[in-house]
């Protein structure tokens, strides 16, 4: 059984695997410190592996954490290259861990070309060929983050609350769509790139917490695959 972990900025998400997720859950990134009494409940897995984009205290707290389980955490870094995914950035090792993890995730599903969504704290929406290559993407601030930089940066704007609609007739309304629609047209526009590049079809992968907001309003329907990061992990180490 592998322990596969997914360190993010507003939540640790965790799975067991065995041929199958046997267990899942998570806990706020702020308790990272109690990661440990979540999982103990289930048998000791034989390898730990992870992301983190949270920073070194998340990453000391978790392997913390675990040393009841006297195992270490297996970090991954990003690569140029890596089971079948092949990365185009400038700097590989730039690009946030579970960002690739996710296209490894992706890529494992063979649906083609795709774009690959993770609406999180921050959203990323990365563009991912067919043959695995990885062309690049997007990063844009979550629609929590867009509600503070505006009540933040203006004087009589509300922060928080708001509903979405498409013709919203109030500012919290206004506020709170127009951080949704902007993610929406990031990831309609990267369609529409990758599309042009040739293919006859580009799916959308969403993962993240925000996910099921946006899932609704993309036309074609995406595909929703929550543990997708979880999913990459499992198969980096298979290989």
């Amino acid at each position: 059984m592998i322990l596969v972990l997914d360190a993010g900025n507003a939540r640790i998400k965790w799975g067991l695997w065995a041929d199958g997720f046997v267990a899942h859950g998570s806990i706020p990134s702020e308790r990272a410190a109690q990661l440990f009494d979540a999982l103990h409940v289930h048998a000791r897995p034989s390898r730990a592996i992870g992301c983190n984009v949270a920073g070194p205290q998340v990453r000391q707290h978790v392997e913390a954490a675990l040393q009841g389980w006297r195992m270490p955490v297996e970090w991954i870094a990003s690569r140029a290259e890596q089971c079948g995914v092949r990365s185009r950035y400038e700097d590989p090792v730039q690009l946030g861990s579970d960002r690739w993890a996710a296209l490894i995730g992706t890529h494992a599903r063979r649906l083609g070309d795709a774009v690959v969504v993770d609406c999180g704290t921050a959203v990323t929406v990365d563009a991912l060929a067919g043959d695995g290559e990885f062309l690049g993407g997007l990063i844009l601030p979550g629609i929590a983050l867009m509600q503070h930089a505006l009540a933040r940066g203006t004087a009589e704007l509300p922060l928080g609350g708001g509903v979405f609609e498409p013709f919203p007739r109030n500012s919290a309304n206004a506020i709170y769509s127009g951080a949704v629609q902007a993610i929406c047209g990031a990831i309609e526009r990267m369609r529409t790139l990758l599309l042009a590049r040739g293919a006859d079809h580009a799916s959308v992968v969403l993962c993240g917490g925000d996910a099921q907001v946006v899932a609704p309003l993309l036309t074609p329907a995406p595909l929703f695959a929550p543990a997708l990061v979880l999913e990459g992990l499992v198969e980096i180490t298979r290989a």
